[in-house]
């Protein structure tokens, strides 16, 4: 069964918590950042389903239990783009396509997609972000430098 994405619920937890941490959840920021472990959390505020397949899941039971889609960025975006289980599930899209609550994955060196971002805002055609690692709080996306951009769109939940 598939389920609207709660876009409201999911800015609001990115709103609430990007300029700190949600004590609920390990921060990662000394040990490769912390950007995708935010992001997961602001999906399941939005989706509040997680994955346990032991391959190719998305979940988070602690800093050692976890899939490595919690934290890793291309690790997410290949969980978002394939997903057939439980959980959130999106599709690539152009910038102008997207809507609070998606997220913006940035390749800002040359091998990887390395930080994940959430909109926050969109206000007259201007796109606002919320992110950990660098902590931002609905900040013009058009200020972070990157090599390579992928949107992704955010199209349901299965639960």
């Amino acid at each position: 069964m598939i389920k609207d994405y709660d876009r409201q619920r999911s800015v609001a937890y990115a709103l609430k918590w990007s300029l700190k941490s949600n004590p609920a959840f390990y921060h990662f920021g000394g040990i490769g950042g912390d950007c995708t472990n935010f992001i997961s959390q602001c999906l399941l505020a939005g989706g509040g389903v997680m994955n346990y397949d032991k391959y190719n899941g998305w979940f988070y039971n602690s800093a050692s239990s976890r899939s490595p889609s919690w934290t890793g960025v291309e690790f997410l975006q290949k969980f978002l783009l394939t997903n057939k289980g439980k959980g959130p599930f999106a599709a690539a899209v152009e910038l102008k396509n997207l809507e609070i609550g998606d997220i913006i994955q940035l390749r800002q060196n040359p091998t990887h997609f390395n930080h994940t971002l959430i909109v926050t805002q969109i206000k007259n055609g201007q796109i606002f972000v919320s992110a950990h690692s660098n902590d931002a709080q609905n900040i013009p996306f058009a200020t972070y430098p990157y090599l390579e951009v992928l949107p992704l769109h955010i199209l349901g939940v299965r639960v």
